[in-house]
């Protein structure tokens, strides 16, 4: 009598640590998908932020003062020093890469104007779709990322007609990386 309640037992206590064990499980799943929910909106956040930091730098690049207007010919020419001056200027601080696919931005090119603006390469459908600041109110309803278009243009107009998105190189050099972070 006292081994069959013995062996009755440990029964029992194997089967609370199979529930302990899946309960556990099943909590740690839905903290993983949380969890991948917070990474892509942050990564959605960096992408409004590097994509925004890119064009303001595009046309800062453009509007400098007292210097005849140079096209933008690549992406590597706003993180490096500024030919056009003796002193080192520059108009990003670092390669900034698109945080959705990690690898370069698609680049926005008119024949005349050269690079007016880059977009991500991602076919990936945003969080986000509505309620974005003024500068990105283009952005409302936009089904991929690779709508999402930093342009410097007046707010609803369409990018000009002739502009070709392309994929440019921008290699880092002088000891830049492409880190993620801002």
């Amino acid at each position: 009598m006292k081994r069959e309640l013995l062996s009755s037992e440990r029964g029992f206590t194997l089967l609370v640590a199979l529930f302990i064990v899946m309960v556990m499980g099943i909590m740690l799943g839905m903290m993983g998908e949380s969890w991948s929910m917070i990474m892509r909106r942050d990564r959605e956040e960096e992408l409004l932020f590097r994509g925004k930091q890119i064009k303001d730098a595009i046309v800062r690049y453009n509007s400098v003062p007292g210097q005849s207007v140079t096209a933008v010919a690549d992406l590597r020419s706003l993180y490096e020093a500024d030919p056009r001056f003796l002193e080192r200027r520059r108009y990003l601080r670092k390669n900034y890469l698109d945080p959705i696919t990690g690898k370069e931005w698609n680049v926005l090119k008119d024949p005349i104007k050269g690079i007016t603006g880059v977009v991500s390469s991602s076919d990936q459908e945003p969080l986000k779709k509505s309620n974005f600041p003024e500068e990105f109110k283009d952005f409302d309803g936009k089904d991929k990322y690779s709508k999402w278009q930093f342009v410097n243009l007046p707010t609803g107009a369409a990018r000009p007609a002739g502009s070709a998105v392309t994929t440019l190189p921008t290699t880092p050099t002088n000891g830049l990386t492409s880190g993620v972070s801002r």
